[in-house]
């Protein structure tokens, strides 16, 4: 039962990274980018208490420990075990993803001075953008592996 709990919190985090992501290119890339400067500077006196990294720094980490936690409950139970593999895997790349291409971008956009880089600002709103909707559907994957993960292990336990 603890196992199918664990799994649940697992599935559900990644779906909840998952719609958190979308909700960012669907709303906020599109209102980065809808009239610039102006659009950029609304979103960075919005963004001074609270950002999306906000929830995404105490979310994240925990995706992974849950995912982790998944491998370790799984690691008896043959595929699945590299299914649940795969969802940490995912889950730890979408976050070196994360530091390694957002994160400058995100630095660009929010911190970049307006009179020397609204160039460079569009530029790494439409690099963020674009390259969103690939960290989406990896989340996607996650999100299908981890729910793959929790549903298989139901049906071995209920056997």
């Amino acid at each position: 039962m603890i196992r199918i709990i664990l799994l649940s919190f697992s599935a559900a985090t990644a779906a909840g990274l998952l719609f958190v992501n979308v909700y960012n290119s669907v709303v906020d890339a599109a209102n980065w980018n809808a009239a610039l400067p102006g659009s950029i500077m609304a979103a960075r006196d919005y963004f001074k208490v609270a950002s999306p990294g906000t929830f995404f720094r105490i979310v994240s980490p925990a995706g992974q420990v849950l995912a982790l936690g998944t491998l370790i409950a799984c690691w008896n139970y043959g595929r699945l075990r590299y299914i649940a593999l795969g969802t940490l895997a995912l889950a730890i790349f979408a976050d070196v993803l994360t530091f390694s291409y957002f994160y400058p971008r995100l630095d660009i956009m929010f911190s970049a001075s307006m009179e020397s880089g609204s160039q460079l600002i569009q530029r790494a709103v439409m690099q963020w953008s674009s390259m969103n909707w690939f960290r989406s559907a990896m989340c996607a994957v996650n999100t299908f592996l981890a729910f793959t993960t929790l549903v298989l292990t139901a049906k071995r336990t209920a056997l």
